[in-house]
């Protein structure tokens, strides 16, 4: 009888303590502690980059988001710097001042339109991408979003460039500009494509600010907005 009771209290115990056991399980796991899971890592990858794109969007289509940034601030196309520095030479700094804020805030209007953009190519990553990424650079999902999507931004991302430029007559200010340089006697006529300029570094200050995103989500607990964000990048500490 003895026996029998030892036992009985044995059993107790241990299924007690088996039971504790997988409520603290449960609470860490409720806590956003443990090992993320492989959809975990995908799911949390992806939305760290979902909100560091849309951050990144929002700072820069401000007013002065790139103007004045002097990270991603857009100068006078430098492969014809020669172009500034004559027609401020003679006299027309004003208006080359006039052009490069222009050509700033055509980069901060079409910069609205690149959130949109990010999010859809962010659905298409993979899950052993994430794993990568999760390992990688404080900049690695960002390294990832420039490469697997520069081309296909910069297709959808010119034309809304081109538009915002001529909104606010930065297209017709350099046509101005370059026309006076033309005209000039012993120049060399130059006839630079101001959308691609602009379009590629309207992308590359957007990419900026995602890195920034990133590397503050990677580094700083409190910039992890969500559950799942502090369960997968915590678990990398």
């Amino acid at each position: 009888m003895r026996h029998a009771v030892l036992l009985l209290l044995f059993a107790c115990i241990s299924g007690f303590a088996h039971a504790q056991l997988n409520l603290d399980k449960l609470k860490k796991t409720l806590k956003g502690g443990g090992t993320p899971t492989t959809e975990e890592v995908a799911a949390g990858l992806k939305e760290a980059l979902t909100n560091g794109a849309s951050k990144g969007s929002d700072l820069v289509s401000k007013t002065d988001g790139y103007f004045k940034n002097p990270e991603i601030k857009i100068p006078f196309p430098p492969e014809v710097k020669q172009v500034e520095t004559k027609l401020r030479q003679i006299g027309m700094g004003a208006q080359v001042d006039k052009f490069v804020l222009a050509l700033n805030r055509g980069a901060e209007e079409a910069a609205k339109e690149a959130k949109p953009i990010f999010v859809s190519a962010i659905k298409q990553m993979t899950i052993q991408d994430a794993w990568n990424i999760l390992k990688g650079e404080d900049d690695a999902a960002t390294q990832y979003l420039d490469k697997t999507t520069s081309p296909q931004l910069t297709t959808k991302f010119k034309p809304v460039i081109q538009q915002a430029l001529e909104k606010v007559s930065a297209t017709k200010y350099y046509a101005d500009l370059v026309n006076a340089y033309n005209k000039l006697p012993m120049v060399t006529k130059v006839n630079p494509n101001l959308d691609e300029y602009a379009t590629e570094k309207a992308i590359d200050g957007l990419f900026v600010m995602v890195a920034k995103e990133e590397k503050l989500i990677r580094d700083d607990p409190g910039a992890r907005s969500t559950e799942l964000l502090k369960k997968v990048f915590g678990a990398q500490k």
